[in-house]
């Protein structure tokens, strides 16, 4: 048998076991005790009768003109006779039966006391120095269906009272694992980002340490991601002026130098400072993607969201965008700049590593979906699971940090959304696809 796999189940099967075991047992123990009183009881009817029976037959037989005449009782009113008998002279001879008597089931007389065949239990007795005997004989299957219906009786009980026991105890042990059960569910549900603590509250002296060590666990690595947030977020905003200031002085040396070999050194270094400028940038894009606040109290369209960002992106790349969006509003509980930075990652990344000769697609679907799609080689299946970590790039030559994705998978997963990456895109032999799902207005957040 497979044990259930929730605490509760397991308790409430072995709690049941136990009672039923304890039921069985206590059941056949009084069973046995009764049988045992019963057959004390109906030996000692036998006795009585035997013992009743023989003095009258005494005198009744002393009283006889003839000896030896057997005298059969007659019934005064049909009846089962449980009870039979006969009373026997020293040669055995019957001198007085009851009606029911049947010789054949009363072995010859030995000796007073109890005695039992295959179909009978018997006491016998002697008066007159064993001149005249009595035999009482009660039919063995009378004993034997009144045990059965002893049995019946202690198990017809049991048939209810076990079930509604072990209903009750099923009950009882999910009302006090409730707390137990609640604190599982919370951690369970709670999205990735929320580390709060987890709600604590009548949870048993047990379980109260590990729900203790979890909130210490979680306010550790609570403050560990802030403080690598932090200095993400403040180092990358520090970098923001020095690297203007060495940018303009080397566009100012450019502009000096000319064309000399110093002002293409001098066109180096500031190709450099600009990728500087645009790690910095992602760098504090990644930091407000990871920190969290990415859903918004009130739902707002992304269609004039998306539309700034493409017309953005569009003037360093004239007329490769194709943007599809849907006629009616699609509001969505998303912060509006980090539904941007999610956009404008996904767009970059498929001009940067698209083939250039062809548009880049971007559609907003009715049904929650931002899809950016490009032309180019098929991406590697390896290569293409590990896109969205960080500094993570693919065999493409085109320059870029290798952060467009990591940030574009942080947001979608804080609005409670996905990103799902395919190469080659949906319905095309090539090319590579970025597929969004955004959460709509009324769809609840994950709660924790």
């Amino acid at each position: 048998m497979r044990l259930p796999r929730s605490l509760h189940g397991r308790l409430a099967l072995f709690a049941g076991l136990g009672l039923t075991l304890l039921w069985v047992v206590t059941a056949t123990i009084t069973a046995e005790i009764v049988n045992r009183r019963m057959a004390s009881v109906l030996d000692s009817a036998l006795t009585e009768t035997a013992q009743r029976i023989l003095p009258l037959a005494v005198l009744d037989i002393v009283g006889r003109e003839e000896e030896g005449i057997s005298q059969h009782m007659a019934q005064l009113r049909p009846h089962d006779e449980l009870l039979t008998y006969l009373v026997r002279d020293r040669q055995g001879r019957i001198l007085i039966r009851s009606h029911n008597a049947d010789p054949a089931d009363f072995p010859p007389y030995g000796a007073a006391g109890f005695s039992q065949t295959a179909t009978h239990r018997l006491y016998s007795d002697s008066a007159l120095r064993g001149a005249v005997t009595v035999t009482v004989a009660e039919p063995l299957s009378y004993r034997a269906a009144a045990a059965r219906q002893i049995r019946m009786q202690l198990a017809i009980p049991l048939l209810i009272l076990v079930p509604l026991s072990l209903l009750g105890i099923w009950a009882l042990v999910r009302a006090t694992l409730r707390p137990v059960t609640r604190f599982g569910a919370s951690i369970a549900t709670r999205g990735a980002g929320d580390l709060t603590p987890v709600p604590a509250e009548g949870l048993p002296d047990e379980i109260a340490p590990v729900a203790a060590a979890v909130n210490q666990l979680l306010d550790r690595l609570r403050r560990a991601l802030e403080a690598e947030r932090s200095f993400t977020a403040n180092a990358a905003h520090e970098l923001r002026t020095p690297v203007a200031a060495a940018l303009a002085q080397a566009q100012r040396l450019i502009a000096e130098a000319g064309d000399s070999p110093a002002g293409r050194r001098a066109a180096e270094i500031e190709a450099t400072l600009k990728r500087l400028t645009r790690l910095s940038e992602k760098l504090m894009q990644l930091a407000k993607a990871e920190g969290g606040r990415l859903r918004s109290a009130e739902a707002q369209d992304l269609r004039p969201i998306l539309r700034l960002v493409v017309e953005e992106a569009g003037r360093d790349a004239p007329g490769r965008i194709a943007l599809t969006l849907p006629e009616t509003p699609l509001p969505a509980p998303i912060d509006a700049d980090a539904f941007a930075i999610l956009a404008r990652n996904l767009i970059e990344n498929a001009l940067r590593h698209g083939d250039a000769a062809a548009p880049v697609e971007v559609t907003l679907q009715a049904q929650g979906f931002l899809k950016v799609v490009n032309a180019g080689p098929v991406v590697p299946p390896e290569t293409l699971a590990r896109l969205t970590a960080r500094f993570a790039r693919g065999t493409s030559a085109a320059d870029g940090s290798g952060l467009g994705l990591s940030i574009a998978r942080a947001i979608a997963e804080g609005v409670q959304g996905s990103l799902d990456l395919r190469s080659p895109a949906a319905g095309r032999g090539d090319g590579f696809e970025a597929l969004v799902r955004l959460p709509l207005d009324g769809e609840p957040a994950a709660t924790g």
